[in-house]
């Protein structure tokens, strides 16, 4: 975590967005704050830091919080409640109880709220809608085992069958924390087999698309895989041979983070931290130093030495032979980090969004008439979460009003941004329209940008540039099957 305490801004966040996505970071926060702590890297600076974001996102999260007790992402916007984030805040304002004061009214008004919507079985109604499609699961933690909502609760998940993958590790992980060491063990020997093992590692992918990123976007299997690991590490006592395994996917997991440290998304960095943290709480220690040699057959040479008093300390070198060849050579006892970092143009990929961009001028003419108009999605999933617009305005223009035509619009002084909860993977188009004048002149003004893109999946965009007069904008969005 070198690199990322290098960039600590990068590693914290501060909550903001919608009720999810605040929580997401607010959650984010927590199981940094976990692994610094429990890797005895936690100081006093990036302590307050972290703390000071978790009160925000904490008094924040309550905006979301609707008066039977459950959460949404737009409280205003949403008719009810969402279970999944519900038990999500749940989960996460029991885990910041060491670090912030959280009223135990908000726990106990969500607890309850849950309680009436578990069935017979166990199982829970699924309730309102989540901005992110992609974000599953969550356990509430902060009750006995033998409390009969939880005893119900794993009793609907024992007698549930799949086969998706990402499924399987929150179970093996759910069942690993309960005590269940049979079924998590079961579930393990199940996912083993669909495993990806190269070089000492071990990781599990998805079945979804490869989104285009500078980073290579790993996000669906790092959070798969990370979630594999906490099952692993579940248990009150962590066998050698489970430990063997963590220490395969450790070495994976290590080599997902994007330059400026963590990972490339917030929700597979929130697992992957959690993950971290639990392995690093079980393997760190304050001994041991080593010297690591890297040297080119030319004859140049770069020693680097790592001990306690300076392993957070991110030491680079650059290489001064392009081509060349280089060896590395380590001596004697501790784990040191290495990674060689270059450059390159970032690879083509098929766009999932389609923009095009025009103008209506506001009083129209037979020699002046044009469309500001949006082909969006056409990408591999049924739908995507929820998509943004994202409209730079050029110098001199304000927008002439608000119109409540999508989930949500925020006016800055230069942008307009509008909120879709969705774009579905159909031949249907929807438009959505808003004004703007020009408040003063500009010479020689410039073409302004236009960027569509899915909120949490933000390599699936697309941007495009327009020319304003006084104009009525319009956005006809229409996804293009694939």
């Amino acid at each position: 975590m070198g690199t990322a305490l290098q960039n600590i801004d990068h590693l914290l966040a501060m909550p903001y967005g919608s009720g999810e996505e605040n929580m997401v970071r607010f959650a984010h926060n927590i199981n940094t704050q976990q692994y610094l702590e429990k890797s005895g890297q936690l100081s006093p600076e990036i302590r307050d830091k972290a703390q000071g974001f978790l009160r925000r996102g904490y008094q924040r999260e309550l905006l979301y919080k609707h008066n039977d007790g459950s959460y949404s992402a737009s409280r205003k916007r949403d008719a009810t409640g969402n279970t999944w984030l519900t038990a999500f805040v749940l989960k996460s304002f029991g885990q910041a109880r060491p670090y912030i004061s959280i009223d135990e009214k908000h726990l106990e008004d969500a607890l309850r709220w849950l309680q009436r919507r578990q069935r017979k079985t166990g199982c829970f109604r699924s309730v309102g809608k989540l901005l992110n499609n992609a974000l599953q699961g969550g356990v509430v933690d902060e009750l006995s085992l033998s409390d009969p909502m939880v005893t119900r609760a794993l009793q609907c998940l024992r007698e549930s069958s799949t086969s998706d993958l990402y499924t399987q590790a929150l179970l093996a992980y759910a069942f690993g924390l309960a005590g269940s060491t049979e079924l998590r063990d079961a579930l393990l020997q199940r996912l083993a087999q669909h495993s990806v093992s190269a070089g000492g590692q071990l990781y599990w992918q998805r079945k979804v698309k490869a989104l285009p990123s500078p980073y290579g976007n790993h996000a669906p299997s790092v959070e798969m895989t990370a979630y594999v690991l906490l099952a692993y590490l579940s248990l009150p006592n962590v066998s050698a041979a489970d430990m063997g395994t963590a220490v395969q996917i450790i070495r994976w997991l290590s080599k997902q983070h994007y330059p400026y440290g963590g990972f490339a998304y917030t929700q597979d960095m929130m697992v992957a931290l959690q993950a971290l943290a639990k392995y690093a709480a079980l393997t760190h220690s304050a001994s041991g130093a080593a010297s690591v040699t890297v040297s080119s057959q030319a004859g140049a040479r770069q020693q680097f030495h790592v001990e306690n008093a300076n392993r957070l300390v991110l030491q680079r070198a650059a290489l001064q032979e392009i081509p060349g060849q280089y060896t590395v050579r380590a001596s004697g006892k501790g784990c040191v980090f290495l990674t060689l970092r270059y450059n390159v143009p970032p690879p083509k990929s098929a766009a999932t969004f389609d923009l095009r961009v025009e103008t209506e001028p506001k009083e129209c003419t037979e020699s002046a008439r044009s469309r500001f108009s949006l082909v969006l999605y056409s990408g591999e999933r049924p739908a995507t979460n929820m998509a943004i617009i994202e409209v730079k305005l050029p110098s001199g223009y304000i927008p002439l009003e608000k119109q409540r035509l999508v989930k949500w619009l925020e006016v800055q002084n230069d942008q307009v941004t509008l909120y879709l909860d969705q774009v579905s993977l159909t031949k249907e188009a929807a438009s959505f329209t808003f004004s703007l004048e020009q408040d003063f002149p500009v010479k020689n003004l410039r073409a302004a940008p236009v960027r569509l893109y899915d909120y949490y999946e933000t390599g699936e965009s697309r941007p495009r540039s327009a020319t304003f007069t006084d104009a009525l904008l319009g956005f006809v969005a229409q996804p293009v099957p694939g």
